[in-house]
């Protein structure tokens, strides 16, 4: 068997194994015939343990035969002549991608058998498993992907299964309220995400990494784009990705996420879904040396995301939340990392940082019983000092900052009066437009649903006196 055959071979096992787990999961689903809690656990153990030996068996290959660049060209799927435009899916294996897909295995193997008892016996057990599924398949298409069409559909999957996982409880408000606000800023960068492509076929005629990059394998690649064109794509490249992984001003969502069960929180939130921003970045890094203004805002939106992220994690009331923004202070120094042309350091940056958080993310619900354990081993409480990055401001100052932490930098209510209030607005101005324009044709004047009363509050209990008594 030829090199070629067979680095062809595992690398479609690689992407194939998640696709297989979705598939048998999703039908068995869709047919009334879901599989059991232990069959569904062998399932995931299986496919996971494919996928993975596949993806170390590029790496092999690759390190033997000396190798920095695998292709699987699987060709024009859709194909627009007129318009110029075709979907071409191809899955490229470089010192980028094997990396973050083994990671991914490995990391989602080891939520997969946590969550095997941790949610044993939940009424929503297959129904997590197939989101796992999802997410699984969208992050390794993304992280094997060729061209920008690919890497979107494994975005696409990935933020579906993330949304949809935050909403997990959905007999309760809160997480279908904070599924709703994770995916409508997914939907931002989703948008950024697909103007930069359309403009990047516009401006290339190529949506695949390897025309794109020019000659050479990941990062030696140069761009092939003018400076103009490279800060054009590459701002709005970044906004996608500020959205993705919850720089700022996108940061409210990644605290809102933690309402999902523990085991999505740790791979999803803390390790994987929050690092694709800057996978995109990674691999999109040679269009930022050709534009000092587009590396200079990336190391700006990285580093004032750390800062904001260090000031937030320190007035959070949850591990879980405090957390959230620990990851997203890292996240911050990674993007900042990659503006500075740092490309090997922040892959390593990333995976070290996954590995951390999923262990931390994982052992959550036992910090209380941690803390007990060091108190009783010391013999005595913990001291919680003043915070030595406050201590020596004023304390109009201190209270500022606590406020602005605790608020979240405000940016929640930014982007709903900025970005959301605008387009609610425009909407209602069109649907009165609509009616009014129903009444002047028809003659007859439409039925305006009006809005339910508010419900009364609940009457105060009333105050038990010595008379009642």
């Amino acid at each position: 068997m030829s090199q070629d055959v067979l680095t062809t071979i595992l690398g479609l096992t690689a992407v194939g194994a998640p696709a297989m787990l979705l598939a048998i999961v999703g039908l068995t689903a869709l047919l009334g015939r879901p599989l059991s809690e232990r069959l569904t656990a062998r399932l995931t153990q299986v496919t996971v343990s494919i996928g993975l030996a596949a993806s170390i068996g590029v790496l092999a290959v690759m390190l033997t035969t000396g190798s920095r660049n695998v292709v699987i060209d699987l060709g024009n799927w859709v194909a627009l002549d007129q318009q110029h435009f075709h979907l071409h899916v191809k899955f490229i294996f470089d010192r980028l991608s094997v990396p973050f897909a083994i990671l991914s295995f490995v990391l989602i193997g080891t939520i997969g058998a946590f969550a095997k008892n941790y949610l044993h016996r939940e009424a929503g057990f297959q129904r997590f498993f197939l989101l796992y599924g999802v997410f699984l398949f969208g992050m390794i298409v993304a992280s094997v992907a060729g061209t920008i069409e690919t890497l979107f559909f494994g975005w696409e999957l990935v933020g579906l299964s993330s949304a949809l996982l935050v909403a997990y409880f959905h007999q309760r408000t809160g997480p279908v309220v904070n599924g709703q606000r994770v995916w409508s800023i997914y939907r931002i960068a989703d948008a950024a995400f697909l103007i930069a492509a359309v403009t990047l076929h516009h401006n290339t005629g190529e949506g695949d990494f390897g025309v794109l990059m020019g000659s050479g394998p990941w990062p030696e690649g140069l761009a092939a784009l003018s400076s103009d064109q490279a800060l054009i794509i590459g701002l709005l490249l970044l906004a996608a990705a500020a959205g993705k992984s919850a720089l700022i001003p996108f940061s409210g969502w990644l605290p809102r996420a933690m309402e999902g069960p523990t085991p999505s929180s740790a791979v999803f939130y803390g390790a994987l879904s929050v690092h694709l921003g800057t996978f995109l970045l990674l691999r999109v890094s040679p269009i930022l040396d050709l534009s000092i203004v587009l590396s200079a805002c990336v190391v700006a939106l990285g580093l004032a995301t750390a800062v904001f992220a260090v000031i937030a994690a320190r007035v959070q009331t949850d591990v879980k939340s405090s957390l959230a923004f620990a990851s997203l202070t890292q996240v911050g120094i990674i993007t900042a990392e990659i503006g500075l042309g740092f490309r090997y350091v922040a892959l390593v940056h990333i995976i070290g940082h996954a590995c951390l958080r999923t262990l931390q993310l994982v052992r959550s619900p036992t910090l209380l019983q941690d803390y007990r354990a060091l108190e009783n081993a010391i013999g005595g409480h913990l001291s919680l000092e003043a915070d030595p990055l406050l201590r020596g401001l004023p304390d109009t100052w201190r209270e500022r900052l606590y406020r602005f932490g605790l608020q979240r930098g405000y940016f929640d209510a930014l982007i709903d009066n900025v970005i959301a209030a605008p387009f609610v607005g425009f909407f209602q101005w069109c649907n009165r437009q609509e009616l009014r324009w129903a009444e002047i044709l028809s003659g007859v004047r439409p039925e305006v649903p009006t809005e339910a009363p508010p419900t009364p509050p609940p009457p105060e209990p009333a105050l038990v006196t010595e008379e009642h008594r």
